[in-house]
């Protein structure tokens, strides 16, 4: 039994079934289209919301430091990722490289934790930019009614249209090809980048030297919940976490990391990319490097405009802006907020349904969801099916105590390529690369390492979650997914 629960994929068989007409993708995209996916799936709330949060309750001005940390660690497995995409082109992302170096219960296993990542991300993220433009169609005097606003805090009864809407509208757009998605993904990035750039470079003009001393501020022991520092760092290292200092740059990485989920969501395209081969590296390393460059600026930016105690935990950019006697610019991040999360939610959508659509390839879901359009060329099945899944999701759920299964699901996605890339160059060191990843196993090894280090830092009731998740999936695989392998059937046929 273990041998078939651990049989790998051929990466060959897997580019081969990309292949067959009605289960084949439409090549369409660029390393510039990649990139701009990356950008616009990296910059959501976490630049305009986390960096005055870590700084006032963690890092201080330094939080510029753990904005570098955090994207170490992410250029880490991006690196991996990056390999691995140019190896195996081919939809799925983590799962497909999973199904090639370490078996189809691994495979299985982090393909069920994508589709989980992929749809919680997108119904917090929607239910995020419906609170975004509330706040901007209440400033214009237009108010929606409570009960189609989300949760009613009277009754507990509530619907948000505008986070549903939302979800719908990109669904449409997804399922009319990934050309049009890259070109309204390219409009809304240029824009959510201007604003970025807005605020780096008018609030330069109102930095003040003195809001940067200490850079580093003396270290505090944690005040109990104002850090999401979890217990079992302290259950197996024997320290006791504290705020500011050194180790509170590091605790403020374990926090800002979630501005940086999302990169690779880029490697779940890479069977739409004309040339996946050289496009691919550059469109995962490009986004990564763009996006922590913006992170930096930023926050050097905020921390000098304001003392990092006084910023605000809710809307600490604006709120700096007001401080220093100008206001408009706080209605102009309200905008770029906005627009900027219209691209998150369609570039997270979009890995899931890939994900999706690769396992139902295989044979592990219904084999229904994984014909594409005739004429678009787009897995419009699944796309339909979780558009409107998360539609209904995103319109009764807050899901704000979930929110943090989209970092888990992240991390452990990351140590599953990590130890895959290991494995892969080992058992076939034939296969053509056309990026390789430096120093392994060296680097794998330290970003399996980094990866566990941030999921570690997260609360247990995070930990729970995540292993119910995992326990329902076995569940799936064992009943569904492991008689219907596409593969496990293609060795039974097999003449012995």
């Amino acid at each position: 039994m273990s041998s078939t629960l651990f049989r790998t994929k051929k990466v060959e068989q897997s580019i081969l079934d990309t292949e067959e007409p009605e289960h084949a993708l439409k090549k369409s995209l660029s390393a510039l289209d990649l990139t701009v996916f990356g950008v616009g799936v990296i910059i959501g709330t976490g630049i305009f919301v986390l960096t005055g949060k870590v700084a006032k309750e963690n890092a201080g001005p330094s939080v510029a430091l753990a904005f570098i940390v955090a994207g170490v660690v992410c250029g880490l497995a991006a690196l991996c990722y990056a390999e691995f995409a140019s190896t195996v082109p081919v939809a799925g992302s983590a799962y497909t490289f999973s199904y090639a170096s370490l078996g189809e219960l691994p495979a299985w296993i982090i393909g069920w934790d994508l589709v989980l990542e992929f749809a919680l991300g997108t119904a917090v993220v929607a239910v995020g930019w419906s609170g975004y433009v509330r706040s901007l169609l209440d400033n214009a005097g237009w108010h929606l009614p409570v009960s189609l606003s989300g949760r009613d805090g009277a009754t507990g009864f509530g619907f948000d249209i505008l986070a549903a809407a939302l979800v719908l509208v990109l669904t449409v757009i997804l399922v009319l090809g990934m050309k049009l998605s890259a070109r309204v993904t390219s409009v809304v990035v240029a824009i959510k980048v201007a604003v970025v750039l807005i605020v780096i470079i008018a609030g330069a003009f109102f930095v003040t030297a003195d809001n940067y001393k200490p850079f580093i501020p003396e270290a505090q022991k944690q005040v109990e919940g104002a850090s999401i520092q979890s217990p079992l760092v302290q259950l197996m290292f024997g320290y006791t976490p504290t705020d500011f200092g050194v180790m509170g740059i590091f605790t403020a990485a374990s926090v800002v990391f979630f501005a940086f989920i999302g990169f690779d969501v880029v490697a779940t395209a890479a069977e739409e990319t004309k040339n996946p081969q050289r496009d691919m590296p550059r469109g995962i390393l490009g986004s990564l490097l763009i996006c922590t460059t913006l992170y930096v600026a930023v926050s050097i930016v905020v921390t000098g405009m304001q003392k990092y105690s006084e910023l605000s935990i809710d809307a600490p950019l604006a709120d700096a802006f007001k401080a220093t006697g100008h206001p408009w610019y706080a209605g102009v991040i309200s905008f770029g907020a906005a627009v900027g999360l219209t691209t998150v939610c369609l570039i997270l959508l979009l890995g899931q349904t890939r994900v999706f659509f690769a396992m139902s390839r295989d044979g592990l879901l219904p084999r229904f969801f994984s014909i594409v359009h005739p004429r678009f060329k787009t897995p419009y099945r699944p796309t339909i099916l979780l558009g409107v899944i998360i539609a209904i999701l995103a319109g009764f759920t807050s899901l704000s105590e979930l929110a943090e299964l989209v970092n888990i699901g992240t991390l452990f996605a990351f140590v599953v390529v990590a130890l895959g890339v290991v494995i892969l160059r080992h058992t076939r060191p034939d296969l053509p690369r056309a990026f390789r990843t430096p120093m392994v196993p060296f680097v794998p090894i330290l970003s399996v390492l980094a990866s566990l280090w941030l999921m570690l830092n997260l609360p247990a009731e995070t930990w729970l979650r995540f292993a119910v998740w995992m326990v329902i999936g076995f569940i799936v695989y064992f009943v569904y997914g492991r008689s219907h392998s596409r593969l496990g059937r293609q060795e039974e046929a097999k003449p012995l």
